[in-house]
């Protein structure tokens, strides 16, 4: 039987806002001189919330665990939309927004919910012949991108005041919450984009059992395998 050491398994993050998620791997690896680490589902750098970071032989895991469906909380503004999809980018248009209720809002939101080919923005990290579609972006290129098939499980604002709206949302990988809240902006016809967002859950784990990155960093060696999710019993969550 294969001998496992006490740092071959997986941490659960809460990302801060900022960071990118290779930023909290590189820091991670450094702190604590481990030579893999890896983690299971990119966040982009504004996001925060919960960020598996597979260690040692955990890393064998990550393509597993980022295939779970996720958890997104976050906040959408209406009436603008940016070249992004998201509070980071230029604002390309500006409209008034309607008179809506909560009641009314989530009955658009109904509408996404089940299968979607969705169309990833041009900010982002798939790559068209090698290069990254957000380095492109960068130049002021616009490519084609192919829609990609992806499924929301559910989709439902808690809470609207003119023009923010406070969902939740259930979804396969891959799919781009950025897009969800561009698409129901040309929908409303008044156009929106991200302001926040926040991974509650991704599969079996939940932010909830999370250690901000913060606190991660202040661990010692030691403290940090008590940390650890060994790889054994991380399988069966893969």
């Amino acid at each position: 039987m294969q001998d496992f050491f006490p740092l071959d398994g997986a941490i659960l993050v809460d990302k801060p806002s900022g960071p990118t998620s290779h930023d909290v791997v590189d820091a991670i690896r450094r702190k604590f001189g481990i030579k893999k680490v890896g983690h299971c589902g990119t966040l982009d750098p504004n996001a925060t919330g919960l960020l598996i970071i597979v260690l040692g032989r955990g890393t064998k895991l990550s393509e597993r665990l980022m295939g779970d469906d996720k958890v997104y909380e976050g906040t959408i503004k209406f009436g603008e939309t940016t070249d992004s999809y998201d509070s980071d980018g230029d604002r390309v248009a500006s409209l008034p927004v309607r008179p809506t209720t909560l009641e009314a809002l989530n009955t658009e939101a109904a509408a996404f919910i089940g299968d979607l080919m969705q169309m990833p923005p041009m900010v982002s990290a798939i790559k068209k012949n090698g290069v990254p579609l957000y380095k492109l972006a960068r130049k002021g290129i616009e490519v084609e991108r192919e829609p990609r098939l992806i499924h929301i499980y559910n989709f439902r604002f808690t809470e609207y005041t003119a023009p923010l709206g406070k969902f939740r949302v259930a979804c396969t990988k891959g799919t781009y919450v950025r897009s969800l809240a561009h698409d129901l902006g040309q929908k409303l016809g008044c156009g929106a984009h991200l302001t926040a967002l926040r991974r509650s859950a991704s599969g079996k784990f939940d932010v909830a059992d999370a250690l901000p990155l913060e606190m991660i960093l202040q661990l010692s060696t030691a403290e940090l395998e008590k940390r650890v999710m060994p790889f054994l019993k991380l399988a069966t969550h893969a």
